[in-house]
């Protein structure tokens, strides 16, 4: 089974530790770094090359949600799960909007982090259960949106493709059509759903049962 390389983002070493012992505890998973200090996380990721960043959100001098931004744009094939005391959906939206993949608060951390690790390493978005609903009843569309029924076959797989956070290539390559094809779909997308941004059609997908949670 292959290896998945994680990378620990808090500031708070005991907090750290405590992911370190349960994490090391999983079959395949390896530890490859560790840091509290956002400024060096770029660095750290491209010395480390892990799968997964673990990211605090609350973390001083520059956010995780800045950093996480940083991250996606240099290195778009890490996943970033973030980590953190905030349930607030303004942040776990900000977060998720960033490129974040999955979002865990840090009292559900035990249980929900490895469910975490395991879906977004299959391109899926995991959000923990103590705000998932939240979070989906804020993303319910207007009563006038499009329905899913109302696209096509085509268009509902590149919708739920796009939403996991497949790029464009990826996504003409799985479904053996051009890249150009790809992206007439998702304009035609946006154009049907009054959407506006790739996380848009990710909230669209969760609320309409596209994609999991």
């Amino acid at each position: 089974m292959e290896t998945v390389r994680i990378l620990l983002v808090d500031d708070h070493q005991m907090f750290r530790d405590a992911l370190r012992s349960l994490l090391e505890k999983t079959p395949n998973f390896e530890i490859v770094g560790e840091t509290g200090n956002a400024f060096e996380v770029v660095s750290l990721v491209r010395q480390t090359s892990p799968d997964i960043v673990c990211m605090d959100i609350g973390l001083p001098g520059m956010n995780g949600i800045q950093t996480t931004q940083l991250i996606i744009e240099a290195f778009p094939n890490t996943k970033v799960i973030a980590l953190s005391s905030y349930s607030d959906q303004r942040y776990v939206m900000d977060m998720m909007n960033a490129g974040a993949s999955g979002y865990v608060t840090k009292g559900e951390a035990a249980d929900e982090l490895l469910r975490a690790i395991s879906a977004v390493r299959k391109n899926r978005k995991y959000l923990c259960s103590d705000i998932a609903e939240a979070v989906t009843g804020s993303m319910t569309p207007p009563p006038n949106s499009t329905s899913p029924s109302q696209l096509g076959n085509r268009e509902r797989q590149v919708l739920q493709l796009v939403a996991e956070g497949h790029t464009s290539a990826t996504i003409a390559e799985r479904l053996m059509i051009a890249p150009s094809t790809v992206e007439v779909h998702r304009r035609n997308l946006m154009r049907k759903l009054n959407l506006h941004k790739v996380a848009d059609l990710t909230r669209y997908a969760i609320s309409n049962g596209i994609i999991t949670r």
